[in-house]
């Protein structure tokens, strides 16, 4: 094991990195293994947390010292560009080797503001000068699960005409393990999960998932966003693409029980 071995996960207490870390532990157990917060907390369960801010920057390069592989998990609604901006900085100064980057399918296709900065994300990251990873994944079933909990509250439920192909974070999360482990590899395959479905599709499942009674109105989308929707832009194209093992009707029977 050298020097520079050491993992640095960026988002690890998130969604996608609460299934990461035991992963990586579990891979590679004697890997020295890191987690970037905002805020002080313990080393648990053979984690190393770090301090720093990845919206100014600040001691994220004292955070990354000795570190060799980024795994760059971090982002939010907003302001992901900037993030990645500040992370290439550190990183650079800290003489990383190789930062692995989760983005999402359609960020250089779909013409929305949000898709566009992951674009500038991802931009950030490849023209660094530092080698990289970086996988493009579907919508995660819990940020599916979470737009359709919201909208099902409501007394005419919308269905906007549009196809989704979400992915259970936990198969992603296997993906980025065995990517971080590995050596750079630039662009991989794409990650969707296992089936395509209308948003009426994702609708009426959450509904008889919670067994609630609520009306569907299927909605057109305008505009150049419903068009691209309406296209496809936001499926995996390729036939390179990977595809996960869980369902969306998987994920509610769990979620539901729970």
């Amino acid at each position: 094991m050298t020097a520079d071995s050491t993992v640095l996960v960026t988002g690890g207490t998130g969604t996608l990195g609460r299934h990461v870390l035991p992963l990586l532990r579990q891979a590679a157990p004697g890997r020295p293994l890191r987690v970037l917060t905002r805020s002080p907390r313990p080393d648990a369960d053979g984690i190393t947390y770090v301090t720093g801010d990845l919206s100014t920057g600040e001691h994220v390069a004292t955070a990354m010292a000795g570190v060799g592989t980024v795994l760059h998990l971090a982002g939010g609604n907003k302001g992901d560009d900037v993030i990645a901006t500040h992370l290439v900085a550190a990183a650079r100064e800290a003489g990383v080797r190789h930062i692995v980057h989760i983005s999402v399918i359609g960020a250089d296709r779909m013409p929305m503001a949000w898709f566009a900065t992951q674009r500038a994300a991802e931009e950030a990251i490849t023209g660094s000068g530092i080698p990289w990873t970086l996988l493009r994944a579907a919508q995660f079933h819990d940020l599916v699960h979470l737009m359709v909990s919201k909208m099902a509250k409501l007394p005419l439920v919308p269905a906007p005409g549009m196809r989704l192909e979400p992915v259970d974070a936990r198969d992603v999360a296997q993906r980025l393990v065995e990517l971080t482990l590995g050596e750079p590899a630039g662009l991989v395959a794409e990650m969707a999960g296992p089936k395509v479905y209308t948003m009426d599709d994702v609708v009426r499942g959450y509904l008889g998932a919670t067994g609630r009674r609520r009306p569907v109105l299927g909605l057109r989308m305008p505009g150049k966003a419903g068009r691209a929707y309406r296209e496809g832009v936001n499926l995996a194209r390729s036939a390179r693409a990977v595809h996960g093992d869980r369902t969306w009707e998987a994920f509610l029977a769990e979620r539901v029980a729970v």
